[in-house]
């Protein structure tokens, strides 16, 4: 995985300079993996370029982040990935990322400079997050009902957040991308018997059945004030 060590300027998108590398310097995020049949994985990937890696014959894992981004170059938002532990087809087995299928935002700039210069599948949807007693909740919403939500019980943080260098994969103008990324893993072990899900109407709910939702998560994790930092993308 290649990294992109001096500054580096794509263009300007709406009158912003798009620059890498990226650094977002505070945003909380909570982490959940599930263990999902891998066929219903890789119907769920578009294109033809990369597969789901199965932990063990026919289990792939989901992985789906919830972050609020409280510094960031592109915005103060909120942001819901889901996707799968991925390859690029034919890669060996020491390669490993994630290839977001889903990227639901709350702002528009964000959501066209994720398009345009990565290649996320970023959309503009009602999203929302709440902390009432310690029991935090993301959601998205469509037409005013809940098309996907889940809450859990906020854990104590317990030290430093860990460093993760990873590769998320994108089709970036129909062409494999690769964005080169490292970002905090909060220290806060989230207990998944506190987690709960909701499933309404909607494609994304639709999708979600098809992968054993609602069911309990692996594994959580919960950080506050955490940084990331994006490099530039290249093609594969």
């Amino acid at each position: 995985m290649s990294e992109t060590m001096e500054p580096t300027v794509w263009g300007d998108i709406d009158g912003q300079t798009i620059t890498f590398p990226m650094e977002v310097t505070d945003f909380d995020a909570a982490t959940f993996v599930f263990s999902v049949p891998a066929a219903a994985a890789q119907a769920l990937l578009p294109g033809a370029d990369f597969e789901v890696i199965e932990m063990v014959e026919g289990v792939a894992q989901l992985v789906v982040a919830f972050c609020d981004y409280h510094e960031n170059p592109w915005g103060d938002y909120l942001e819901i990935n889901l996707g799968f532990l991925a390859r690029p087809k034919g890669a060996g087995d020491e390669v490993l990322g994630s290839f977001v299928y889903r990227m639901p935002v709350d702002q528009e700039f964000t959501c066209k400079a994720g398009n345009q210069v990565m290649g996320f599948p970023k959309t503009v949807n009602d999203l929302t997050v709440s902390n009432r007693d310690g029991r935090i909740r993301f959601g998205i919403d469509v037409d005013g009902r809940t098309e996907f939500a889940l809450s859990f019980t906020e854990p104590r943080e317990t030290g430093e957040a860990t460093r993760v260098e990873t590769g998320s994969y994108s089709y970036l103008d129909g062409e494999p991308h690769e964005t080169p990324l490292s970002m905090d893993m909060g220290s806060g072990a989230i207990d998944v018997g506190t987690v709960e899900i909701e499933l309404g109407g909607g494609l994304l709910a639709s999708e979600l059945s098809t992968l054993g939702l609602p069911a309990r998560p692996d594994f959580g994790s919960w950080g506050t004030h955490l940084t990331a930092t994006f490099q530039l993308g290249h093609p594969i």
